[in-house]
Parts: C-alpha cells; structure tokens; sequence
C-alpha cells in the first residue's frame, strides 16, 4: 500500500498544482488591444482604456494626467521610439485589478513597461502606466 501512495499522492497534488495554475491564469486575461496597441506603438487605441485620470511615468513626465494629456504623452513618445516588439515578463493580479510587467524593445532602446488595471462597469482601464528605460 506504501508504494501505491508514494506514486499516487504526488500524481494528486501535481495535478491539483496544474489546475489551480490553470484557472490563476484564466483569471488574469489582459484586453488584447493593449498588448497590440504597445507592439504597434498605437498611443489612440491605448488610450481607450486610459481611466479619466492616470498616473503616468514616461521617461521624465511623472504625473497624474488627463485621459487626453496621457494619450498625447504616450504619442510623442511612441513617435520617438518606434516598437519593434513587445513581451510579457510576467503578470498577475486579484478580483478587480491585474497588472503587467513586460519589455519594450524599440527602434532607439529597449524599455520596461509596467501597467495596472482595474475593472469599473465591467471593462478594464489603465490607472498606471510607467515606461522606463531598461
């Protein structure tokens, strides 16, 4: 009977590990638009799901901004860095907030990007966004 638990109790409990893994993610899903708006440099799609006010950090600029001020900030900046790609590091989160840590690699620099959401009325919006230089 011995045998049967050492190969049967590990089995269980990886299993259970794979499932509780499975679902942790499934919870965790970041709007699509996002990921492309920053793989594209789309400062107007990215900007949808900017709150009304967000605080921001973009190289120097680090404020609260305006939904619009944010938007033409990220602009110029995806204008002076052109992405080439960009990839998630990690990510994480709990009912009603999530958030993303990645890196940015551009034409003039690679960047890491960090932002969070928070779910209001059923759709998720950018309340940080910090893009540093790596």
């Amino acid at each position: 009977m011995t045998a049967v638990k050492k190969i049967v109790f590990p089995f269980i409990f990886i299993l259970a590990l794979l499932l509780v893994s499975t679902v942790a993610k499934s919870q965790i899903e970041i709007p699509n638009d996002i990921i492309r708006s920053l793989e594209k440099g789309n400062a107007k799609l990215l900007s949808d799901y900017f709150n009304d006010n967000v605080e921001l950090v973009v190289l120097d600029n680090d404020n609260v901004y305006s939904k619009a001020q944010a938007k033409q900030i990220v602009k110029n900046f995806f204008d002076s860095f052109i992405p080439e790609s960009f990839t998630i590091i990690h990510q994480g989160g709990k009912e009603g907030s999530k958030y993303v840590i990645g890196n940015l690699k551009t034409n003039n620099g690679n960047f890491r990007i960090y932002f969070l959401l928070k779910k209001e009325k059923g759709k998720d919006y950018i309340h940080q966004l910090r893009i540093e230089k790596k």
